[in-house]
């Protein structure tokens, strides 16, 4: 089977089809081409894709990775990396091994097929030639003969004619033998060039047309045999990659199989154990008795006018639901005043008019109205509000409950001690290096070591003290320190052993889950606790933000407590409306501030201030 003796007469055929060849080869290369920038997306997109769920480093994302479950999804998301090499490593093997291959082998294929087709026309028009001549021969050797039958005829009609001179015979005669000569000249090259173009068209259409068809043929079987094994290795390359990509999704199940929901769990309770105590039971409030109402030893109510009486020494406070209260709203409760306001001056003269006759001991709210004022008043302790958006809290982490707090400490002392380290370590380098240039002069000035070591051992000094007051903050929040003295359990009350949740809590904004809560004592609740108790430890927090302005309209003697004096016609900043009980919270400068019946100031609300017309 052979092309130079089966297609002989196809060259034009050949030109096409080999042509149509060389096209597939290219579009296969094309094919690839688009495969690999395909691999090279895709393997671009895992990456982004894991880059965007990797955890932010110093950030509360990353400490959520502690948990099994979330540290299984950091192995997917490593795996899944490693995923994308692989697909980048199928898009670089297939690149250098089938489209750079192909496109040098097509750009040979092209310069070897115009070759042969080269050939072929040479050939073509070598026959061409020879056939040219040989037609020419022939119509010479045609003519010659016509001519000498015309001049032997005119030579037989002439020596026939009786008329005709001798003369003019033998010159027909010989006109007629010259005419023959010619032809028979003709016929000598005639057949001289017919044989000499059988000879070439016999070698051209046996010879030279099959060796030239014979190297297209080849040339072409080599065209399908080569994109045959491109195609063999565009599957092996991805054949090489399967056992890493297995691997990787072996990873990825490992790491499924490695959460553990227990241990999850465990963590859960580390991170948020408080350490408190759950509340106890709350005593019945009998209201039956004749007497005053008695408050029962859990109320959070303020008894500021109802007695002064100190707390019963050695009782106990229980039932306390501190931790779910937001302590800004019970400041507000302990703070606010109790009884209504007193009404407007009568005269003309408001500022001639006492105060106005107080009301006697009010009765205590229903617990349920207390609730409601929990639910809708406005936080009256600014800097709660700070820690809720993350402002920076107290620096032995008081605002912590004492479980979380204890944990905060003793990663502060471990990084402290880490810090104290890194110094011992450059002083001993910076030793070593003092005792070389010592021994050494020429290789440096031991006196210029001096002033780093002496700032090195000023900066361990400044740690060890540091880590000495955070060891001690420990110390007490683990019990190794003794309790406090019976004067800072007088001053703090029942506050002492619930501070820390207070703050903590009110922090996270967390509230009882049933929405209630119990009463203290009366005398208890009111804590006998300084000012400061609150506002030392948040004396640099920002103000409570104005919300318009007022005028006195009549003096007003502010003698109860939470209360402020005003002048007639003074003009004072509005911090909180009047939310139906008849005040209004003022301030005067910033540590000037309280409260003074509504209906003797004249307010002018801002109403572009946050808080603003917001009370119910």
């Amino acid at each position: 089977m052979s092309w130079g003796t089966e297609l002989w007469d196809q060259f034009d055929n050949l030109e096409k089809h080999t042509q149509w060849g060389i096209d597939v080869l290219e579009k296969y290369i094309k094919f690839v081409k688009e495969r690999t920038e395909i691999e090279i997306s895709y393997a671009k997109q895992l990456r982004n894709l894991s880059k965007k769920y990797q955890p932010k480093k110093n950030s509360k994302e990353e400490e959520e990775y502690k948990y099994t479950s979330c540290k299984a999804f950091l192995a997917t998301l490593n795996e899944m990396n490693d995923y994308a090499g692989q697909h980048e490593v199928v898009s670089e093997n297939m690149t250098s091994q089938i489209t750079a291959e192909l496109t040098r082998f097509v750009q040979e294929l092209k310069q070897e097929r115009k070759s042969h087709f080269h050939d072929g026309r040479k050939a073509q028009q070598n026959i061409e030639t020879f056939w040219k001549q040989l037609e020419a021969s022939k119509r010479r050797f045609e003519r010659d003969c016509k001519e000498a039958d015309r001049a032997q005829q005119y030579f037989e009609k002439m020596d026939a004619d009786i008329n005709v001179t001798k003369a003019d015979v033998e010159k027909a005669r010989q006109q007629a033998q010259t005419r023959h000569q010619m032809a028979e000249d003709s016929k000598g090259e005639y057949s001289s060039i017919l044989q000499k173009f059988n000879h070439e068209q016999r070698e051209h259409y046996h010879t030279h047309i099959p060796n030239i068809f014979q190297k297209i043929q080849e040339m072409e079987e080599r065209r399908i045999v080569r994109i045959g094994e491109c195609m063999k290795t565009y599957a092996e390359v991805d054949r090489q990659v399967i056992p890493i990509i297995g691997k990787c999704l072996d990873g990825i199940t490992k790491a499924a199989e490695s959460i553990d929901q227990k241990n999850d769990s465990q963590l859960v309770i580390e991170a948020f154990k408080s350490g408190f105590e759950p509340p106890g039971d709350i005593d019945f409030e009998d209201f039956t008795q004749p007497m005053k109402r008695t408050v029962s030893e859990s109320s959070l109510s303020n008894s500021r006018w109802d007695g002064k009486s100190e707390p019963k020494p050695g009782s106990k406070s229980k039932g306390k639901l501190w931790p779910f209260i937001k302590k800004n709203k019970l400041m507000s409760l302990l703070t606010s005043p109790h009884q209504p306001p007193p009404p407007p001056p009568a005269s003309a003269s408001p500022s001639a008019v006492p105060n106005g006759p107080q009301s006697p001991k009010q009765q205590k709210e229903p617990l349920s109205h207390r609730f409601n004022e929990f639910m809708t008043s406005k936080p009256k302790i600014h800097c709660f509000r700070s820690l809720k958006r993350g402002g920076g809290g107290p620096e032995d982490f008081s605002n912590l409950p004492p479980e979380q707090r204890r944990k905060k400490l003793q990663q502060k002392v471990d990084e402290l001690n880490k810090d104290i380290q890194k110094e011992m370590d450059q002083r001993d380098a910076l030793t070593k290096m003092k005792d070389v240039y010592i021994k050494n002069p020429q290789m440096g000035d031991a006196a210029s070591v001096d002033h780093k070591l002496a700032e090195l051992g000023q900066n361990m000094e400044k740690l060890r003290l540091e880590a000495q007051k955070f060891e001690g903050w420990l110390a007490e929040v683990e019990g190794r320190l003794p309790v406090r003295t019976e004067q800072t359990r007088r001053q703090s009350g029942m506050y002492d052993t619930q501070n820390t949740s207070a703050v903590s809590n009110c922090a996270q904004d967390r509230e009882s889950p049933d929405g209630s809560y119990t009463e203290e004592q009366s005398q208890e609740s009111e804590m006998k606790v300084p000012v400061t108790e609150f506002d030392d430890e948040f004396d640099d927090e920002e103000p409570l933000p104005t919300i318009g302005t007022c005028k006195a309209l009549y003096t007003f003697e502010g003698q109860n407590e939470g209360t402020i004096s005003v002048t007639e016609g003074e003009m004072l900043y509005v911090i909180e409306e009047d939310k139906g009980d008849g005040w209004t919270r003022i301030r005067r400068n910033e540590d000037e501030e309280g409260y003074v019946p509504t209906s003797y100031v004249e307010v002018y609300l801002d109403k572009n201030a946050k808080g603003a017309m917001t009370y119910i």
